[in-house]
């Protein structure tokens, strides 16, 4: 009986695998077995830091808008800025001031003391 080949499937998978782990380094490109370890790691890191990387651009964009306002000399706080800006039902996310406050600050400034003004 002559030799019977294997199908493609599984090289095709692996091989596959192979070109997701290629730019790993040491065994973690070459072998099998931990290839498949380490896709596995590096998917559940990819999504755990998608998550985290949202949160420290949030810590970011509120670090920026709070120093501003203590740079300026305004009587005023982080909070009370962000709870007279809901109070007056205005959107304006977190990056958008964010963005404001480092590119033009006057603009900022008016923002912050209309708001200021109209919840008084």
């Amino acid at each position: 009986m002559t030799r019977i080949r294997r199908g493609y499937i599984a090289r095709r998978r692996r091989t596959k695998m192979r070109l997701f782990a290629s730019s790993f380094r040491g065994a973690h490109s070459r072998l099998t077995r931990t290839i498949t370890q380490q896709r596995i790691r590096a998917l559940f890191s990819a999504h755990r830091d998608r998550n985290i990387k949202k949160r420290d651009f949030r810590r970011l964009w509120i670090t920026r808008i709070n120093a501003i306002i203590h740079e300026s000399g305004i009587l005023y706080s982080y909070s009370r800025l962000i709870h007279d800006l809901y109070k007056r039902q205005l959107i304006l996310n977190r990056k958008i001031l964010a963005q404001i406050a480092i590119s033009n600050r006057n603009c900022f400034f008016m923002i912050s003391n209309e708001i200021t003004k109209k919840v008084d």
